[in-house]
């Protein structure tokens, strides 16, 4: 009866979780579409004088995260593994991408160097956590590939908990977005990575 109760709960978490990232996905989405406006130094008129960093970063985490419900999905990886695969595939191709822009882009992040070194960590954190789930996987390490791919999707998922923290420091504390952002910044991946320990541990004291 508890195993049951626990298995709903679990898909009820995976399914908000999915939610989440397609919902993040959508805002990544849309900053591409961003070309003028703001005042002169705010985040949209920065976008819209930036290089080619910006539109690859946000295509490349959009859909890194947008494939997070399809990697996710137990019935995908039962009954469709070729599609598991192909969307395996794409995840690389889009994370090196998301990746090495990303360490472009924290060069300048808002915040300045407090901000710009947790991104630049955030950035070499998900390309390591990627290189050593394909690693894994073609060790046929199937079990150290998941462990390393729901690493890779807790740092993926470190846009999430920023804007979330965020929102938390400005709107329940009262802080300015000059320290709830770097704040935000530093919180986010470590607390989904020791979110995503502590879930790793759980699972494997329930073989």
């Amino acid at each position: 009866m508890q195993a049951r109760i626990a298995d709903r709960l679990w898909t009820v978490a995976r399914t908000l979780f999915g939610a989440l990232c397609l919902l993040m996905a959508y805002a990544s989405f849309q900053y591409l579409y961003v070309r003028s406006g703001g005042s002169p130094g705010s985040l949209p008129s920065k976008f819209a004088s930036a290089g080619l960093d910006v539109p690859a970063h946000f295509f490349a985490s959009g859909l890194a995260l947008a494939l997070v419900p399809v990697q996710l999905s137990p019935a995908i990886r039962r009954h469709w593994p070729a599609l598991h695969r192909l969307g395996g595939w794409l995840s690389v191709a889009v994370i090196v991408l998301g990746g090495l822009s990303g360490l472009s882009l924290a060069r300048d992040a808002h915040g300045g160097a407090v901000t710009a070194t947790s991104f630049a960590i955030i950035a070499l954190g998900w390309l390591y956590t990627l290189w050593r789930g394909m690693h894994a996987v073609l060790a046929r390490d199937l079990a150290g590939h998941r462990r390393w791919m729901a690493r890779c999707i807790a740092v993926s998922s470190a846009a999430i908990s920023l804007r979330l923290f965020q929102a938390f420091g400005m709107g329940v504390l009262g802080l300015p977005f000059e320290v709830a952002y770097p704040f935000s910044a530093w919180l986010c991946w470590p607390f989904n990575l020791l979110a995503c320990e502590w879930l790793l541990h759980r699972a494997g004291r329930q073989r």
